[in-house]
């Protein structure tokens, strides 16, 4: 048992290693839609308050455990969808980038207007281990649509292996077991505390 895991790590730091430019640029941009998000929150701002609204009601009512478990299946959607919507040559996982940099800039806005910066010490152990798994995927579907562009779903300079769509598919799942899985299922436990506390 031990070593299967230390196999299947060791596969998935290469991978983080091979993948790393995408995993750089995933967080750049997040980074920057945040920053538009915070400084200019003027785009669909009726748009965003009704989809608050509506997930403030998802939660209303359920004890901490039903937050739990809804926390993490939402975020295990996402994020696998970020993933393997990679092969419509990247656009899925850059657009989910763009709306949760912006989206997330925005609410941190509105917060520190209701209730001042520090604020922020309070919203930030929500995306400790959430946004990691989510920029995770969003970088593995980035490579999957560069290769997907790159080779036209066949094979790289004519070789199977690392430049490969079924490679960088196929490792990306394993990165996606190992690594975002616990990350999301860690996310959903102190998530659905911390908003449990909270209530």
């Amino acid at each position: 048992m031990r070593k299967f895991f230390v196999s299947n790590y060791k596969k998935c730091w290469d991978f983080l290693n091979e993948s790393r430019w995408f995993f750089v640029f995933a967080f750049g941009l997040f980074v920057l839609t945040f920053l538009i998000g915070f400084a200019y929150p003027v785009f669909f701002r009726a748009e965003i308050f009704e989809m608050l609204r509506d997930l403030i009601l998802r939660f209303e009512g359920k004890g901490v455990v039903e937050m739990i478990g809804l926390i993490f299946l939402n975020n295990l959607w996402a994020s696998f969808m970020a993933m393997v919507a990679g092969v419509l040559l990247g656009v899925f996982p850059l657009f989910t980038c763009i709306v949760n940099g912006y989206l997330l800039g925005f609410v941190a806005r509105e917060a520190v207007l209701m209730d001042g910066i520090f604020v922020m010490w309070k919203i930030l152990p929500h995306g400790i281990f959430e946004l990691p798994a989510v920029l995770f995927s969003i970088g593995i579907g980035l490579r999957l649509g560069a290769e997907v562009v790159n080779s036209g779903w066949l094979m790289v300079n004519g070789e199977k292996g690392e430049g490969s769509v079924g490679y960088v598919f196929r490792e990306g799942v394993r990165f996606f077991v190992f690594v975002v899985f616990p990350l999301l299922v860690v996310a959903g436990v102190v998530e659905g505390i911390l908003i449990g506390f909270a209530n």
